[in-house]
């Protein structure tokens, strides 16, 4: 129960927190059983942190915070190092951009744990739930939060002191002038824990020159939303896909194949002949064999299959053509324009006579099977605006599955046939460019929508096979305009 004596306590020193180094003050925010501290040392430019606090994540937080007013685009800087390795797993230490002082206040933070677990965590709306973006490096030495703009990046350094960009970027904006700083939280209401940030800086400006395209290859639990950042590279990738054992990402970058450990590593080329104007659709096929690929080059599209772990391509398309889906029973479902249209057709291996698809009006596109292989999912505009649809194999029957104030798109069934992942735009927003959206799912039994992230996305966010073999994980890539 929060004790409202400490709740005024921490308002007053809030008020009366007195400068240290940098900071124009020091505040406890929340609920804590003891008033925090923090001091300066001024020939190492250190700070020592103490703090209680329960925790810093969902709807509230409780913690300390040392912090001064800034405007504009920031960057801050440090080397996190905890006292004691003891305590609770997820006591953290934490850069912060923070709107208020308020218990539930919006904000952005690169968060260390003491585990090793490395962050950016954000509360996009006041009272609501954090979310975050998980590194791809544990245990960096020194960590960088920036600021440009509404949008924030992480960077993390290991023992080399170079910085590389931990994973996707969040977006919050905020009206001027904001909170800075830095805090702990000793996620025990009975504890208390301390922590050394050396090395501080704290500077208006996100960066110098321009910003440079990544992207980041991202795992996220669907139950949790928590975003795993399992890749990041300069340049486009997009399409990422599952092997038939769930150890194996697949994906396309820059046109060229590549394939990573599921839970992050180096990626390596797969070997796919000539082939390396390739787009984001591919996948593998039911019986775990073959992969199918699309190369688009010099504005034509054929579709190739090889083996799945790489080898020699086998062309099974002359005319125009993309791969979309494995049909159920070990064919193929392709779209491609016939008589100046886009339309979906079923070829069988290694090749053979188109068989098309029937389809009803407007613009269709991303068809997909369900698992037990008798719907097709896809998108289309022929209500007014895009949402996603689905129809009967043979074409028949179409129902309208998604009706909000989206652009949605891409549709994609969960192994277990309960529920499809989608992106979805404002309306109003660039469909197919790098723009803000969301990777959302629906339950069919209910039609129930939720958030699974929110992040910048394009075409070949999300691929033709982005869901775990056991289901728990949806994989996709999200786009960063960041500074170098």
């Amino acid at each position: 129960m929060r004790i409202c004596l400490v709740l005024c306590f921490a308002g007053v020193l809030a008020a009366q927190a007195p400068a240290v180094g940098i900071f124009e003050g020091q505040s406890d925010v929340g609920t804590v059983l003891k008033p925090g501290s923090a001091t300066f040392d001024a020939a190492s430019n250190s700070y020592t942190i103490t703090s209680h606090g329960e925790n810093m994540w969902a709807a509230e937080d409780d913690f300390h915070f040392v912090w001064k007013k800034m405007s504009g685009d920031v960057t801050v800087t440090a080397d996190i190092r905890f006292l004691t390795a003891t305590g609770n797993a997820h006591k953290k230490g934490m850069l912060i951009v923070r709107r208020t002082l308020d218990p539930d206040s919006d904000y952005v933070d690169a968060a260390l744990h003491v585990v090793g677990l490395t962050s950016m965590q954000s509360r996009e709306v006041k009272g609501g739930n954090t979310r975050e973006v998980q590194s791809w490096m544990a245990s960096p030495r020194r960590m960088r939060l920036v600021k440009r703009g509404a949008y924030f990046f992480m960077y993390v350094a290991g023992e080399d002191g170079d910085f590389h960009l931990s994973g996707g970027s969040m977006k919050l904006e905020l009206n001027e002038p904001f909170y800075v700083g830095l805090g702990v939280c000793a996620h025990d209401r009975t504890a208390e824990e301390t922590v050394v940030f050396s090395n501080v800086e704290v500077k208006s400006g996100g960066g110098s020159g321009e910003p440079k395209l990544y992207s980041t290859l991202e795992a996220v639990p669907v139950q949790s939303t928590d975003r795993r950042s399992v890749y990041v590279g300069k340049g486009r990738m997009a399409g990422p896909v599952w092997s038939k054992d769930g150890k194996t990402l697949l994906f396309v970058d820059d046109g060229k194949l590549r394939s990573i450990v599921a839970v992050g590593g180096k990626p390596v080329a797969v070997p796919a002949g000539a082939l390396d104007q390739l787009n984001a659709h591919s996948a593998i096929s039911v019986d775990g064999t073959l992969l199918a690929v699309t190369e688009a080059a010099k504005g034509r599209r054929a579709v190739y299959t090889l083996p799945a772990g790489g080898g020699t391509p086998v062309r099974l398309t002359r005319q125009d053509a993309q791969f979309e889906a494995w049909t159920p029973d070990g064919g193929l479902l392709l779209s491609g324009k016939r008589k100046k249209k886009e339309t979906f057709f079923k070829v069988g291996l290694p090749g053979g006579s188109e068989s098309p698809v029937q389809l009803g009006a407007g613009t269709n596109a991303n068809p997909g099977y369900s698992p037990d292989g008798k719907f097709i999912y896809f998108d289309s505009d022929r209500s007014g605006s895009r949402q996603i649809w689905r129809m009967a194999a043979d074409g028949t029957g179409a129902e309208q599955i998604t009706t909000d104030e989206f652009l949605n798109s891409t549709p994609r069934v969960s192994p277990d046939g309960l529920q499809v992942a989608f992106l979805s735009v404002g309306k109003g927003g660039p469909e197919g460019a790098e723009t803000d959206m969301k990777v959302r799912s629906v339950i069919l039994a209910t039609k129930a929508v939720r958030v699974i992230s929110n992040m910048v996305g394009g075409v070949g966010s999300l691929g033709s096979a982005p869901w775990s073999p056991d289901g728990r994980t949806l994989t996709y890539v999200s786009y960063q305009l960041a500074p170098e």
